[in-house]
């Protein structure tokens, strides 16, 4: 059976959850605990947002040395050097690159153009890869993005070097039929897609997280990002538990496989 890639943002998404806050501490806790879990990526969190987050990160990268340590950064050069500052010292360290992609973010957001935000994208996963191999790229709210020109940044960014490509259904918008259909369109349209890993990021505003994370695996996703308990900003997250779960129960749905100990 192929391995689904469980990709834990509970110290990052999770952390963002109305009331959320925790010591560095506390995060070092967790992250080691999610080792012992079997996750293999842990977003330790976002160190542009404040040098306390940074140091944060990077003793999460000293400390914890089996999975891969991910910083996330917006698309902006201090976001991108922050990031590589918090995972530099991980034994498996990644950079996580996101940008607005859809037209409402463009406009009201980031007041940008298409142009723009294509020129961002390729400039700032390049900036990532000059500091290391693993790069991912995500187009933030994907499911709301048109098509065609989210097919162009996923070229561009695979083409700046990027090593995972994340369609986020940042807003809670898709439902699992129109899920599948867009990343059936990515894999068919996208020049080099099967040179990357293709994952997702689901918010549950509709309740429907868990669904499209589990029913994109039938259709090439092999990362699944996700957080304990379903935590997260606004209304939350796919849930770990949930997902694993579901895999490991329903083989003749899902004949995948996950490193997770459930004992744990």
């Amino acid at each position: 059976m192929e391995r689904i890639i469980i990709f834990d943002t509970t110290l990052r998404d999770g952390e963002q959850s109305a009331g959320a806050a925790l010591h560095p501490e506390e995060k070092l806790e967790i992250a080691q605990q999610l080792d012992k879990l079997g996750v293999d990526v842990i977003e330790a969190g976002f160190p542009f947002s404040s040098p306390g987050e940074l140091a944060s990160v990077k003793r999460i990268a000293q400390v914890v040395r089996r999975p891969i340590i991910a910083g996330l950064a917006y698309a902006q050069p201090q976001a991108v050097d922050a990031a590589w500052e918090a995972v530099k010292e991980a034994a498996r360290p990644r950079i996580h690159v996101f940008l607005s992609s859809s037209d409402i973010h463009l406009s009201f957001q980031l007041k940008k153009s298409r142009e723009e935000i294509l020129d961002l994208s390729q400039s700032m996963v390049a900036r990532a890869k000059g500091y290391l191999e693993d790069v991912e790229y995500s187009p933030m709210d994907a499911t709301r993005t048109d098509p065609q020109f989210l097919f162009r940044l996923l070229e561009v960014a695979i083409t700046a070097g990027a090593t995972t490509l994340n369609i986020p259904d940042t807003v809670g918008y898709t439902s699992p039929a129109e899920f599948c259909a867009l990343i059936d369109a990515i894999r068919q349209n996208v020049r080099n897609i099967d040179k990357v890993v293709l994952s997702v990021h689901c918010h549950n505003y509709l309740g429907l997280a868990v669904a499209n994370s589990l029913e994109v695996l039938n259709h090439g996703v092999r990362q699944v990002e996700c957080t304990i308990n379903g935590i997260g900003e606004r209304a939350g997250n796919a849930s770990l538990e949930e997902i694993v779960m579901a895999v490991k129960t329903r083989r003749d749905l899902f004949n995948f496989s996950t490193n997770i100990d459930t004992s744990q």
